[in-house]
């Protein structure tokens, strides 16, 4: 009795070694043209907790606007009481002739479910004002778990979450007036 050889596997193609929870990298979006958010109108809504994080947040939202073309005297800034506030803030604004807002904050988990109720709503309540008004809103408001996490997060450079927020709603800017 002549037995069959098993057909033999292919070794799998090499992989570059990521650790389990690393993200995969993000696709960095075509930049401006010059002159074109030149004319944007935008609004930075911060809120008045964790003032040294949100400031950070804020210089990194300054830093691409600037990058992307926004002059100074084009960007207005506002201070909402607290996350939870925010999206109410980002209408009346939206609402006011903005053509797009960042939102910028520091929720930090405490010991009560209070992180859970104010984190939630604050980001469902970002969705539904840009679903109700059709303009963007760039979401910078950290949900953290650590101080130490927040600081990460808020640094100077292209990763400081208010500078991706930024980049994000001119992003979605460009694709309105792509669309329009």
């Amino acid at each position: 009795m002549s037995k069959n050889p098993k057909p033999k596997k292919k070794a799998p193609a090499a992989r570059r070694a990521v650790p389990a929870d690393a993200k995969t990298g993000y696709a960095v979006p075509e930049m401006p043209k010059a002159g074109e958010f030149a004319k944007a109108r935008i609004a930075i809504v911060a809120t008045r907790w964790n003032v040294e994080i949100v400031d950070a947040l804020v210089a990194g939202a300054r830093a691409c606007l600037k990058a992307w073309g926004v002059a100074d005297k084009r960007v207005d800034f506002h201070r909402a009481p607290g996350a939870y506030e925010v999206p109410l803030a980002a209408k009346l604004l939206l609402d006011s002739g903005y053509d797009g807002v960042v939102a910028l904050g520091a929720v930090i988990r405490g010991d009560t479910p209070h992180f859970d109720y104010v984190a939630g709503e604050c980001a469902r309540g970002l969705l539904d004002v840009q679903l109700a008004t059709g303009k963007p809103v760039g979401f910078g408001v950290l949900t953290v778990n650590t101080v130490a996490q927040a600081v990460e997060r808020s640094g100077p450079g292209e990763t400081n979450k208010g500078y991706e927020a930024a980049a994000a709603m001119l992003e979605m800017l460009r694709l309105r007036k792509e669309l329009a």
